[in-house]
């Protein structure tokens, strides 16, 4: 008796991708596939496109099965042996506060986005890679959710991370970012998401960020990091192989791909300038300073890539040399503009210790001693008159990104950059020369951007039960309240937060590693904590 042969992996991978097209009879593919040629896109052929790890829906779900069953079986021994009390201090999970609210529901838009990938590419291999990434996103966004729920338990302001994700205004700059790109068509939107933010960007995020972690204990958010790494690595396979193909199908391709590049790559790096801030600033032990993890993913692994590129007529994204100019300082700008507005935040803020500013002096020699540690240590010194500034004004926010204006000029970190527009009329502010080229060129779309500073002002952001005709109405506690944020519980100072006083008596170690205990209260027995 014969037996059927087996297919190869060629073989196989083409029955379960281009096996499963059809050629459409009473419709033309330009009524079925219209988002695939508004946008200037010149596609020869679709069969083209390969998936190099030749990955298919069956092989997909035993691969990450498997991965997924021991992911949940660390991320289960670290809740039963309470492993959220074994991290460094209590300011590294003020960390996580900004990664659930501000990372993880990316993961969900961008599951949201290669769902209409799926749907809209013409070509079945694209659009089966596209429906695999689809899902690799959501389970993302799952174990990330997962992973940060043993300090839910225990530490505020990770509880209501769905509310704020949509309200809280520095949680806009992420928002926006793929709000942006879900409106796009769908090259745009594979280019800005598979390859200007996960084959230049990400590793910012999932390498030095996870190795931090790692570092300071917290094996859950490792763990989901490095699963989800692997899953990366596929991802930006997939987004330099569509940008070889486009390159590739068409020489008309390449300005339109250029200027999606210049567009997302400048996008991208406004909104993981966050990570520097977090990099710099919140890891109680750290693995490498902003400026570092710029220097090794960015100038050395970017410029590789793109001399490679070069070839198809691909240039180094318009104002990478800003961001070497720049990453000596946007930590501290972030830094400085959180403790400013820290009552508005969903996170206790603190002023760096001398130990860790010195740390600061050394990784940024250029910098850190001559613009901003004068100022912290002047804020240190109000804090200990009793007299800490506090900024109560609503800063300007930059139209495109969303950030205040609290980036300085390129070549001049004294003076805050403004660039101003005019369109219809009206005057717009963007934050760079980058936003505003973003912005000259499609004036239309960031003419409606949701600002949440201009819907304060305009009064939209109160909940329905808000009476400002009231005695003693506060515009600015109302505006917390929409944004779920509550004074003294989530955001103001860490001195005295609950977290920190919480995690001295449940530990009986110091709120940071780096200060002394706040208070003298004895830690109890870890079983009635």
């Amino acid at each position: 008796m014969s037996t059927a042969k087996k297919l190869s992996l060629k073989e196989n991978y083409a029955l379960l991708t281009r096996g499963l097209g059809w050629e459409p009879s009473y419709q033309p593919k330009e009524e079925i596939f219209r988002t695939t040629r508004f946008e200037g896109i010149k596609i020869h052929d679709w069969d083209k496109w390969e998936d190099p790890f030749r990955l298919t829906m069956d092989a997909y779900w035993k691969y990450q099965g498997e991965k997924d069953k021991k992911l949940y079986a660390i991320l289960d021994a670290f809740a039963q042996n309470n492993g959220q009390f074994n991290v460094s201090d209590v300011r590294y999970i003020q960390a996580l506060k900004i990664f659930l609210t501000g990372i993880s529901p990316l993961e969900y838009a961008s599951h949201r986005g290669f769902c209409i990938l799926g749907r809209e590419f013409e070509g079945v291999g694209p659009r089966i890679a596209a429906q695999m990434q689809a899902i690799d996103e959501l389970r993302h966004a799952q174990t990330q959710i997962h992973a940060l729920s043993p300090y839910n338990r225990y530490f505020e302001g990770m509880s209501d991370f769905t509310h704020q994700a949509d309200r809280v205004w520095y949680l806009s700059i992420p928002k926006s970012f793929f709000d942006d790109a879900l409106s796009g068509g769908p090259f745009e939107y594979i280019t800005a998401i598979s390859f200007a933010f996960e084959y230049v960007l990400t590793n910012l995020v999932f390498m030095p960020w996870m190795s931090g972690a790692a570092y300071n204990g917290d094996m859950s958010t490792v763990s989901f990091g490095f699963s989800a790494q692997s899953d990366e690595a596929r991802h930006m396979t997939l987004g330099i192989e569509v940008i070889k193909f486009l390159l590739e199908q068409d020489p008309d391709n390449v300005p339109i791909v250029q200027k999606w590049i210049d567009k997302w790559f400048w996008r991208g790096y406004r909104l993981l300038s966050l990570l520097a801030a977090m990099m710099d600033y919140m890891l109680p032990k750290r693995v490498m300073s902003w400026s570092e993890a710029w220097e090794v993913y960015f100038e050395k692994n970017g410029g590789a890539l793109f001399d490679d590129l070069a070839r198809y007529g691909i240039r180094m994204p318009k104002y990478a040399d800003v961001t070497v100019k720049e990453k000596g300082h946007v930590g501290h700008q972030l830094w400085a503009t959180f403790y400013q507005f820290r009552h508005a935040v969903g996170f206790p803020v603190w002023l760096p210790s001398e130990e860790e500013m010195d740390w600061l002096s050394e990784r940024y020699p250029d910098t850190f001693d001559k613009f901003y540690r004068p100022r912290l240590e002047h804020w240190r010194e109000l804090e200990k008159q009793g007299k800490p500034f506090v900024n109560t004004t609503l800063p300007q926010l930059c139209q495109v990104c969303q950030w205040p204006l609290l980036f300085t000029e390129p070549d001049d970190p004294t003076t805050i950059c403004v660039r101003e527009e005019s369109y219809l009329g009206e005057k717009f502010h963007c934050c760079s020369d980058g936003c505003r080229d973003i912005f000259r060129d499609e004036p239309e779309k960031y003419v409606h951007a949701h600002l949440p500073v201009s819907q304060i002002y305009q009064g939209n952001y109160f909940l329905p039960d808000a009476d400002p005709s009231a005695p003693g109405f506060n515009p600015l506690v109302e505006a917390l309240r929409y944004m779920g944020i509550q004074p003294g519980v989530d955001g103001g100072d860490f001195a005295g937060h609950a977290d920190a006083v919480n995690w001295e008596r449940w530990t009986g170690r110091p709120a940071s590693m780096h200060e002394p205990m706040q208070t003298a209260a004895p830690a109890p027995d870890r079983k009635t904590a």
